[in-house]
């Protein structure tokens, strides 16, 4: 999936649009996406001025995202203005590295549970191979009225 299928199944823009490109999707699996993070990231400025890092929140964001792009496509819908996939929780999550400018994120989140409208993911985010940051995701498909 290039940007602009990306776009036709996340709500995110930007600042907020923290998956690029996915290289692999198996519906009901999983998939790999990438995030190449550059010195331009808005976070930047202000974590940390002299030395810096993107924040681990939004690593777990960038996971969740990929998660979310996983499901519709394994749903096999489109999401619409009335459609949104929520954080139902967020276990395990550890840091192992700092991510920098200049570093080409991988998510690799995989499907261990769906039900209805509620998944559970595993996920891994690594730069050149070495693990970044995981966490075990659970998130819900919320139809707004």
């Amino acid at each position: 999936m290039d940007i602009n299928e990306i776009l036709q199944y996340l709500p995110h823009r930007y600042p907020f649009l923290l998956v690029d490109r996915v290289l692999e999707l198996e519906e009901g699996k999983r998939i790999l996406a990438l995030k190449n993070v550059t010195m331009n990231e808005p976070f930047f400025p202000g974590h940390f001025p002299h030395h810096p890092v993107m924040p681990g929140v939004l690593i777990v964001e960038a996971m969740a995202q990929a998660a979310a792009l996983l499901s519709f496509k394994t749903m096999g819908i489109k999401p619409d203005e009335n459609s949104v996939v929520y954080f139902a929780g967020i276990d395990n999550v550890r840091f192992k590295r700092p991510v920098v400018p200049g570093d080409q994120l991988m998510f690799d989140v995989e499907i261990t549970h769906g039900k209805r409208n509620i998944y559970k993911y595993k996920g891994v985010a690594r730069v050149g191979g070495e693990v970044a940051a995981e966490a075990e995701l659970m998130c819900a498909l919320k139809t707004l009225s």
